[in-house]
């Protein structure tokens, strides 16, 4: 199965997901890994303003954001900036989501970094929507990364592609694999 294919039988697999079940999920998901060694050491941390149909992410966000530095991703041109979680979002940009205002900073501050995705598979492989901006940004970070999904996201084998970064980690409800790879 191909990037596309793959990406449509996801779409399918989450228009059928309730949002109790995406709810049970993440709670699930984000108990795993607050309680993991590199959530625990972290302290500046890149998450992600959850869209509706991914694993979301505003309560971890919120249970966190005075204990650790949370960050969040804006997209800016191809690459993603990253920029220190403030009191405004805005959704004034080309999709529509909810982004940070305010200064960017160095992605070298960044410890950790929690990352959506399509799909992940066990070998620490990712597919996203498709536009490469995890993958520029992880180019640019030694940053312990953590690919999060719910449990129907994770497959066998995501295809994969040289410019493709891997993960650190994988979670999802039911299964999860730290230390794919060593930062």
């Amino acid at each position: 199965m191909d990037k596309k294919q793959l990406r449509s039988v996801i779409r399918n697999l989450k228009a059928q997901a309730s949002q109790q079940y995406m709810q049970v999920q993440s709670r699930r998901v984000f108990e795993i890994i607050e309680a993991s060694a590199p959530f625990q050491s972290s302290r500046n941390i890149l998450l992600y303003h959850s869209l509706p149909d991914e694993l979301p992410t505003h309560d971890v966000i919120d249970r966190w954001k005075e204990m650790k530095n949370i960050y969040l991703p804006r997209v800016n041109g191809d690459v993603l900036d990253i920029v220190p979680l403030g009191k405004e979002l805005s959704n004034d940009n080309r999709f529509n989501i909810s982004e940070p205002t305010g200064a960017t900073v160095n992605p070298d501050i960044i410890d950790l970094i929690i990352v959506p995705a399509v799909a992940l598979d066990v070998q620490g492989h990712r597919l996203g929507r498709g536009k490469g901006y995890y993958d520029r940004l992880l180019d640019t970070t030694g940053a312990y990364t953590i690919g999060v999904a719910f449990d129907f996201q994770l497959v066998e084998n995501v295809p994969v592609e040289e410019h493709d970064k891997r993960l650190n980690a994988v979670v999802t409800a039911s299964k999860h694999q730290f230390d794919i790879i060593t930062v």
